[in-house]
């Protein structure tokens, strides 16, 4: 993204993330408004003390393959250099130092990590958004680098887009930003190198502004390391940024620092213990967590639920050697049912319950248990 100094002494445009649009996410008709922005922004989120495991692509590895003009394909690499890879597990960490709730952790084994890592040359650098990374196959890249990544500014580079493996949007399409754009001259910066978008691709990226509902905070960061530097020229409004334009210093800010500890806390000791045919209250805001303890007394086939009318989501946990690894999870986001998960567990082995609200559409807290 390029350091302040670097941005004022060239009016060349940076190089900007483009972020991947999956499909949206299919909800029923007719839900209503605070309902569906509640589950749209809650669904990008991991469920906190979540085990993040990234990979970086390898010889052994790396498939990548494009098209070429004419029919056939090419060899493209996705493998970075030691420097390369050493930058982003330096982003990785520093978002850990934050004391976030979840664990980032690096492995060899592909087939192991949510978060696969490429530096294909040329095809920018992107993150898909949070929870979205589960949606793509194992052999692809969730994460890519685009450029250089050794210089040490650079590192914003990595924070923004290990920022949006974590859940974060782009700052600056903050509806409560107030940016109003030279349109004409976004788009046509933003054709021109090095980032040659479409006129989509601008769009979503930049001058779309995310609904007011799925913005988590009122105020706009234009410090944020999910901001992308703007020259004055593009911008019509509010001053003093139409003049001097915005130069994030690309480092965490202390709002970022605030997003990431409040979507995902500290985890400290042993969560409650939950019963058997025991309904355990969840007494939770929108978007708060519960975690609980379940060490069967037997070895056989558990349904394990949520009661109550509200939209959650409920994941199961085994420890194994000290880490928590997914077994299984269920979204009821959307839909009049219960988040209920099926699953045979071992007598006297640890799992871990935890449910996260996104909307709750009646009075009355809801319930786990387990059976």
């Amino acid at each position: 993204m390029g350091t302040p100094a670097d941005r004022e002494s060239s009016p060349a445009t940076p190089q900007y993330c483009a972020s991947p649009q999956p499909a949206p996410a299919a909800l029923p008709a007719g839900l209503l408004p605070a309902r569906e922005r509640a589950i749209v922004v809650g669904s990008k989120k991991w469920v906190n003390g979540t085990v993040l495991h990234y990979h970086f692509f390898d010889r052994s590895t790396d498939g990548s393959q494009v098209r070429v003009a004419g029919g056939g394909t090419r060899f493209v690499s996705w493998v970075g250099s030691d420097a390369q890879r050493d930058r982003v597990r330096e982003a990785f960490a520093a978002w850990e130092r934050t004391g976030i709730g979840l664990r980032l952790v690096e492995v060899d084994d592909r087939s192991e990590a949510e978060i696969r890592i490429g530096f294909m040359e040329g095809d920018g650098s992107w993150s898909y958004l949070g929870r979205d990374v589960l949606g793509i196959a194992d052999d692809q890249r969730t994460m890519n680098f685009g450029w250089d990544l050794r210089p040490h500014h650079e590192l914003a580079t990595a924070l923004h887009e290990v920022g949006h493996t974590l859940g974060m949007p782009h700052e600056h399409q903050n509806p409560n930003a107030g940016i109003v754009w030279d349109e004409d001259a976004v788009y046509a910066s933003l054709a021109a190198p090095p980032n040659r978008w479409t006129r989509e691709t601008t769009y979503h990226n930049i001058l779309r502004k995310l609904p007011p509902g799925v913005v988590e905070g009122s105020d706009w960061d234009p410090d944020s390391i999910m901001h992308y530097p703007f020259a004055g020229r593009l911008i019509e409004a509010p001053p003093p940024y139409d003049t001097t334009g915005v130069s994030p210093p690309g480092t965490l800010s202390a709002a970022d620092t605030t997003w990431a500890r409040t979507w995902y806390p500290p985890t400290e000791g042993d969560p409650p213990a939950l019963a058997p045919l025991t309904a355990a209250p969840l007494q939770l805001a929108p978007f708060e967590q519960a975690d609980f303890l379940l060490v069967p007394p037997a070895t056989r086939g558990y349904t394990i639920q949520t009661l109550g009318h509200a939209d959650t989501v409920l994941t199961l946990f085994e420890e194994v050697a000290g880490e928590p690894r997914f077994v299984a999870g269920d979204d009821d986001g959307g839909h009049d049912r219960n988040a209920q998960i099926e699953a045979k567990l071992f007598a006297g082995r640890r799992y871990i319950v935890r449910s996260r609200l996104y909307y709750a559409s009646a009075s009355g807290g809801t319930t786990v248990i387990y059976w």
